[in-house]
């Protein structure tokens, strides 16, 4: 696979990586921009022997994210930035208002979660990893993925369960 091959088959997926993260859509597409710089530089010495280019790939990824915390020094901002204004009674303006405000609620709730948890659920919804994947990327064992993964995803659920309530 070339370069060109790898973008277009892995942006998408590690751009919502980084937005499980990176809360700002702005400061995302510049996280996602310097992933994807690292990974050209890096090609030539990439081996295919040693793993798959999809985990490869989340690896400098997750670096990039690591290193954007650092800089920032502290968690992503919570942002409804993109949130459209209310008004009219259009539907499909009122299913883009519900979209978006689902979409809020959930990136609330991954905010929520611990760093730990917030990463390995962003590998498994946003790339597609199974949970063999995950814990090979991550050195825990698979079955402590699946708890985890479990686990986030109970609290998540009542976490905006509880904000729907308000």
């Amino acid at each position: 696979m070339d370069f060109a091959e790898l973008y277009d088959k892995f942006f998408s997926k590690v751009y919502n990586y980084v937005r499980y993260h990176v809360r700002l859509a702005a400061e995302a597409d510049d996280v996602t921009g310097k992933v994807f710089e690292a990974a050209l530089r890096g090609y030539e010495g990439y081996d295919a022997a040693k793993g798959p280019a999809q985990g490869w790939l989340f690896g400098i990824a997750r670096n990039a994210v690591i290193d954007w915390a650092r800089n920032r020094g502290r968690r992503a901002e919570v942002s409804l930035e993109d949130a459209p204004e209310p008004g009219g009674s259009d539907p499909q303006l009122e299913s883009a208002l519900e979209r978006k405000e689902e979409k809020a609620l959930l990136l609330e709730a991954v905010a929520g979660l611990d760093d730990r948890a917030r990463d390995i659920i962003a590998l498994k919804f946003s790339s597609g990893m199974n949970n063999r994947e995950i814990a090979a990327m991550t050195g825990l064992g698979e079955s402590n993925v699946g708890i985890i993964i479990f686990r986030a995803v109970k609290k998540m659920q009542a976490d905006i369960e509880g904000k729907r309530k308000l």
